[in-house]
């Protein structure tokens, strides 16, 4: 199948490890030019190394710190002075664990600004292109918490519960002029975030990480956790013109975890 991602150029956040880094390594390989952000530009340039010359011609890494919105706006003048961005990944890092009743009010409007509104106002800026060219992609990832809570990610579960509908209101708005605007659902993705899931939820427990690894591959119909790779192949397929029918929807890619219909 032909993506039709050659011409394109594509901005992923968090794209120096986990899903940010198999997604911009993905559109890559697709022949999209890439901007990958993240607040660490080290590891981009460590996963780089193993890309082709002709790859790495196409990738630019660039600083953003989401908790910060001057960082946010100055990433924005950044990749519009390196020409347009068609594909946008929103995807930043998830906030700490906690029980809804023990989050400070403090807490959930720092999360908001780097989870949401930050998000939000990236997007905002990019789009006018986007619809003036009647092509463009907004991709999303969220966590399975916005489909089935999670315990102990309160912050995790509200505010991205938030994001999700903040981007089925925008696909809306923006579909009939070529963008497309979708949620795509991790479920036990292996990657450090839920190393670091698992090592606090065996902490909290107070048993062995490979107990906690084992009780939650048993809750997988698959069998197993997912692979970065395999997350990534269904984003940078929503990213790609044959996927233009597609919006306003969130995907799920669980291995069967989630159980709500």
């Amino acid at each position: 199948m032909e993506l039709g991602l050659a011409d394109k150029s594509a901005l992923v956040l968090g794209g120096s490890r986990g899903l940010g880094a198999a997604i911009a390594q993905t559109l890559l390989r697709e022949g999209a030019t890439v901007h990958a952000a993240a607040r660490d530009l080290a590891p981009i340039k460590n996963w780089s190394n193993a890309l082709t010359p002709e790859e790495q011609s196409r990738l630019c890494a660039v600083e953003v710190d989401l908790s910060r919105r001057e960082s946010v706006l100055a990433l924005v003048n950044t990749v519009l002075s390196k020409g347009r961005i068609d594909i946008l990944v929103n995807n930043g890092g998830g906030p700490p664990p906690g029980a809804a009743a023990a989050v400070s009010p403090g807490l959930w409007t720092k999360q908001f600004g780097p989870m949401a509104a930050h998000l939000f106002e990236l997007t905002q800026a990019l789009l006018p292109g986007m619809v003036e060219r009647r092509w463009g992609r907004v991709i999303t990832v969220a966590s399975s918490g916005v489909e089935q809570p999670i315990a102990n990610l309160a912050i995790s579960n509200g505010i991205r519960a938030a994001v999700v509908g903040w981007s089925k209101t925008l696909a809306g708005e923006v579909s009939q002029h070529g963008v497309t605007v979708n949620v795509v659902i991790p479920g036990r993705i292996h990657t450090s975030r839920v190393d670091e899931l698992d090592n606090a939820a065996a902490a909290s427990r107070g048993i062995p990480l490979e107990e906690v690894v084992k009780s939650s591959t048993a809750l997988i119909p698959v069998g197993r956790y997912g692979t970065a790779q395999e997350f990534a192949d269904v984003v940078v397929f929503l990213a790609s013109v044959c996927a233009s029918y597609i919006t306003g929807s969130k995907i799920r890619v669980d291995g069967g975890l989630i159980k709500s219909i």
